[in-house]
């Protein structure tokens, strides 16, 4: 009986301490800091202990053997930072620790934005996982690729066969694992494409409960009509909708988020899931090519470059953009400034005006428009363009369902003069708008950096500080973090960020990256195994 009683003892005893994920200790044990835990709940403090990718315990009394202790008294504990709205496509094999984000808090990047994206994303996603980077990786399927795979850069509507070969391959990449649709309707072709034929692609998404992620077609003089598109494919295709880089762009609009931010306040009300994010700059950044007429753009760069070099068609496109320039109620090109021009490096950095005068053009705007043609013509360039009010800015920022996005790529050091929001966006928020101007609270805009992403896009196992969850953390001083980046020395890693965790693996150590990448490809609530 004796004997029974014992082996009952040990086997229950035994069975415990397997259950227990931290019966033998942990990898990394965080003790005394402050807990910010995603929620947007007060910071608290408390330990957490790391093992096999996940927090397995957080406590006041936690006392483990672990084969790293790490001792965050003075710091924020936080979840990793999500950033929703980012374009890595093409360059992640360019910097695969991903510094840039890394060193700004960021762990979790969602690309495929603004309806550009790779169109096979269970290929992409299997590459995700083999190059492994150092943040992990999330999805959507981009409309203009999706479009431009079965039509080209054709400027007319698609046909009925044409219509099933789009919804096939989002139908396809949903099961691969895309978190949703987003659109580029800026861009070519989405320019071309009509409200219905989006609605039809978005609806194949909701199949599979992602979501429709927007960079709507205009976000200067017709931004409410945008919105107002952007809200009825969300109500016809039954779908949630985030709208990507909120803002207002051109000296004309100042002020109009008072209008823009009540329309998404109402189409919540009304039962819409729309959601928005921003980057926290009164820059944006894209193609050189938004200032040219869309129709201009059709067909590809030869035959852009045979229509710019027609005088007819040249007259055209200087007096359309003489006349966008009117309504900015500027007279010259100086707020365009080139990011980064590869036919002639020696641009980068400097506004249209300054290169107009470089390349010895009288100093009318005229000859500036002829510039900006002759940049098109040799290629075309990406641009930063400064054109939006710090009012609106922080207007923005103060509606409760905003994220925070770069609307970045990996960065390069030292490659080209890039927008800072691909340093610094997170670090910006933290510095500026939270310990300076108090424009939020620090649990708040943490609250947006992670839970709500997480939520958003569903990205079930991140955004929280939780037991079971991911363990992606960040650690930082709240009194010095700080982006460095600027827009004349865009070049420069934000500053604060102690630690980072990317599923439960130390990526960086004292601000410095350790060269481990411990990403991995998320996916979407459709992916079929």
């Amino acid at each position: 009986m004796k004997w029974i009683l014992f082996i009952l003892l040990f086997s229950t005893s035994f069975f415990s301490q397997s259950q227990d994920p931290v019966a033998n200790g942990c990898d990394i044990l965080i003790t005394n800091g402050k807990i910010i835990d995603g929620s947007g709940n007060n910071w608290y403090y408390s330990n957490i202990a790391v093992k096999d990718g996940k927090i397995v315990k957080i406590g006041r009394e936690i006392n483990l053997p672990a084969k790293k202790i790490i001792n965050a008294k003075g710091l924020i504990v936080a979840p990793g930072f999500i950033d929703v709205h980012t374009h890595l496509e093409g360059d992640e094999t360019k910097d695969p620790s991903a510094t840039s984000f890394i060193l700004d808090g960021v762990t979790t990047c969602v690309t495929g934005n603004c309806g550009s994206s790779n169109v096979d994303i269970g290929k992409y996603l299997h590459w995700i996982d083999s190059l492994k980077l150092s943040i992990n990786i999330a999805t959507l399927i981009g409309h203009n690729d999706v479009r431009k795979t079965v039509m080209g850069r054709a400027n007319r509507d698609a046909s009925p066969e044409e219509m099933q070969q789009m919804e096939n391959i989002v139908d396809k990449a949903m099961k691969d694992g895309a978190v949703g649709l987003s659109t580029g309707l800026i861009y070519i072709p989405g320019t071309y494409t009509k409200t219905p034929e989006i609605v039809a692609l978005a609806k194949e998404a909701a199949k599979y409960n992602g979501i429709y992620a927007s960079h709507m077609r205009d976000e200067g003089d017709s931004v409410t009509y945008a919105i107002e598109e952007a809200l009825t494919i969300g109500r016809e295709a039954k779908i949630p909708v985030e709208i990507s880089h909120f803002k207002l762009s051109g000296q004309q609009n100042w002020g109009r988020s008072k209008e823009t931010i009540p329309l998404i306040e109402a189409a919540r009300k009304e039962g819409i899931e729309v959601t928005i994010d921003q980057y926290p700059y009164t820059a944006s950044s894209t193609s050189i090519s938004t200032l040219i007429p869309d129709e201009i753009l059709a067909d590809g760069q030869d035959s852009i470059k045979a229509r710019l070099q027609r005088p007819v068609v040249r007259d055209y496109v200087i007096r359309s953009m003489l006349e966008r320039l009117k309504k900015r109620k500027l007279k010259h090109f100086s707020y365009a400034v080139v990011a980064n021009h590869a036919a002639d490096t020696t641009y980068n950095g400097k506004s249209i005006e300054q290169i107009n005068v470089m390349k010895g053009r009288k100093h009318k705007v005229k000859e500036e428009a002829l510039t900006i043609i002759d940049i098109m013509i040799n290629g075309g360039a990406s641009a930063v363009f400064h054109g939006m009010s710090e009012e609106d800015v922080k207007r923005i920022m103060k509606y409760p369902f905003n994220m925070f996005a770069s609307d970045a790529s990996i960065r390069v050091l030292n490659a080209g003069v890039p927008h800072p929001r691909g340093y610094g966006t997170n670090a910006r928020v933290l510095a500026k708008y939270v310990r300076e101007e108090k424009v939020l609270s620090l649990e708040e805009a943490i609250r947006r950096m992670t839970s709500l992403p997480a939520q958003k896009f569903q990205l079930k196992d991140r955004g929280l500080l939780k037991e079971g969850m991911a363990a992606d953390i960040v650690i930082f001083d709240e009194n010095k973090v700080k982006d460095v980046s600027t827009f004349e020395k865009p070049h420069a890693y934000s500053k604060g960020f102690h630690y980072v965790m990317v599923n439960g693996v130390l990526t960086v150590d004292n601000e410095k990256h350790t060269g481990i990448r411990a990403g991995k490809a998320l996916y979407g609530p459709g992916k079929i195994n």
